[in-house]
Order: structure tokens, then C-alpha cells, then sequence
């Protein structure tokens, strides 16, 4: 038995390092092309993963081949509304979906779900239709608009919430706590695992969006990261080192977020479990 369980255990082990070796292993083979300079072979066989020399000079190069800080900046302020529309919106909805009895709700609830099924692609012209009638084309609130509030959001934070006992709301209810403060005081502080669970999502999909805001923005200087390093790609497609490091800067800050957030991340799996 004790053989068999060390085999198990060796096993599991081989997979795990598979795995990780195929998600991990892109983006560390693309941190390690944007350090090698211009004298390093990185097409050599057998492949050099460490460079010899490292240098940040394929960085300053991105920096002056575009403007990629203010780039980024315009992400940034994307992303960042994108997260507070989609936690405040996703956490109402959710709380009144799974809480709150009136009329409808299943139909409401129906909807989130039949939402999710609509690819993007089958509502894309509607929704640059809509944005040029509001007048907000070429804007970043164009850009955002349409991705506030998600339909798998909702439905997470709407888990989230009827897993909260019934009791802990109408003992609230009992001492005279209107849907407000039971809401603010009760509900949102239980969920808080889950409110990170959306962020994160809301943040990632807002960061690594590049079809819609690459059609509803046509000014230069109001391009997100996503369209700038587009340019990279299609003018010196050539420069792996370039299109690497520029690969780099897109994707620390979705790392940085995730590594501040990741402990409310995992919590949000067991969320609505009450401590005796």
C-alpha cells in the first residue's frame, strides 16, 4: 500500500509540473526573450532559456516606438471602471435576485442566464449602433459601457447571497434594518471572497479586451495597451524581443492585481459559510 500511495503521489506530481510547465511556461519563455539583447540567437537549438546578458533595453525601445504608458494609462482607466461598475452593479443585482421577493424573479434570473449565452460577435454591431446614437463613439466610456455590469457576475454574486443563512437577515429584520442596511451591513461584508472573484474577472476581461475597443475608438491617443501593441506586432513583427516586451507590460499588472487579491480569490470558493 505504501508503494503504491508513493507512485500516486509521484504521479500527481509529474502532472502537476506538466501542467504548470504548459500555462507558466509561455509567459516565462517571453519574460526571458524580452531580456536577451540584440547579440543573443533566440531561435538557437537546442533553446537558451536564461539570457546571457539580460538587459531592459527591449523595454526602452517599446516606450519609444509607442506610447505605451499612456496606453497604458487609458487601460488603466478602462479596467478600473470597469471593476467598480461590475462589483457595485453584479453585488445589487445578485443581492436582489437571490434575497428579495417580488414578482419575476425567476424570469430575471432566466435572463442573466440566457444573456451569458449570447456570443459577443452576434451583438457587437448592435452595440456600436447604440454607442454612435449616444453620441459616444471614440470615447473610453463607449468602451465601457457595454461590459459594466456581466450576466456571470450577477449570477455569481446571486450565489454567493443565497448561500448566506435566512436567520442572520431576519433577526436584522426583527431589530428594525431596512433592505439597505441589511444589504451594506450584513450581506456585502459575508461575500467578500466572491466580490474579489469579480474583479479580478472584471478586470482581466476589461485589460485584455482588444476587438471591441478596437472598433468603437479611432483616436490615437485614447488607444488601449491592448490596440497599441498592435502596432508592435504588425511593424516589426521581425523584433521577437520587442513584441515580447511588450507582451510583458501587458500582462504584469494581471499579475500584480492576482497576487494582491489571490487570498479573498480562493476564499470565494466556500463563500456564504457562517462561523459557528
Amino acid at each position: 500500500m505504501r508503494v503504491v500511495r508513493t507512485r500516486e503521489l509521484v504521479l500527481r506530481y509529474v502532472l502537476l509540473l506538466a501542467v504548470l510547465a504548459l500555462t507558466v511556461g509561455p509567459f516565462l519563455w517571453q519574460l526571458s526573450t524580452s531580456l536577451k539583447g540584440p547579440t543573443e540567437d533566440i531561435f538557437s537549438s537546442p533553446p537558451k532559456f536564461l539570457p546571457s546578458h539580460p538587459t531592459l533595453h527591449n523595454y526602452e525601445r517599446v516606450a519609444g516606438t509607442i506610447p505605451v504608458w499612456d496606453y497604458a494609462f487609458n487601460s488603466l482607466k478602462v479596467a478600473t471602471a470597469n471593476v467598480v461598475t461590475n462589483c457595485v452593479g453584479s453585488a445589487l443585482a445578485g443581492y436582489a435576485l437571490a434575497r428579495l421577493r417580488y414578482r419575476g424573479r425567476r424570469v430575471a434570473t432566466l435572463v442573466f442566464i440566457l444573456a451569458m449565452l449570447v456570443p459577443v460577435e452576434g451583438i457587437i454591431i448592435a452595440q456600436f449602433t447604440t454607442m454612435r446614437e449616444l453620441g459616444l463613439n471614440n470615447t473610453l466610456i463607449g468602451v465601457v459601457l457595454p461590459g459594466c455590469i456581466g450576466a456571470m457576475n450577477v449570477l455569481l454574486m446571486r450565489n454567493a447571497f443565497l448561500n448566506l443563512p435566512y436567520e442572520i437577515e431576519e433577526a436584522a429584520y426583527v431589530d428594525g434594518a431596512n433592505a439597505w442596511q441589511r444589504f451594506l451591513r450584513i450581506a456585502l461584508p459575508s461575500v467578500r471572497g466572491t466580490v474579489a472573484v469579480v474583479a479580478i474577472f472584471a478586470f482581466m476581461g476589461a485589460w485584455d479586451d482588444f476587438l471591441w475597443p478596437l472598433i468603437v475608438l479611432s483616436d490615437p491617443s485614447k488607444f488601449t495597451l491592448t490596440i497599441g501593441l498592435n502596432y508592435l506586432h504588425g511593424t516589426f513583427a521581425n523584433d521577437e524581443r520587442l513584441v515580447a516586451a511588450g507582451t510583458v507590460i501587458a500582462v504584469a499588472p494581471l499579475i500584480a492585481l492576482f497576487a494582491c487579491l489571490q487570498r479573498y480569490f480562493f476564499r470565494g470558493v466556500g463563500e456564504g459559510a457562517v462561523k459557528g
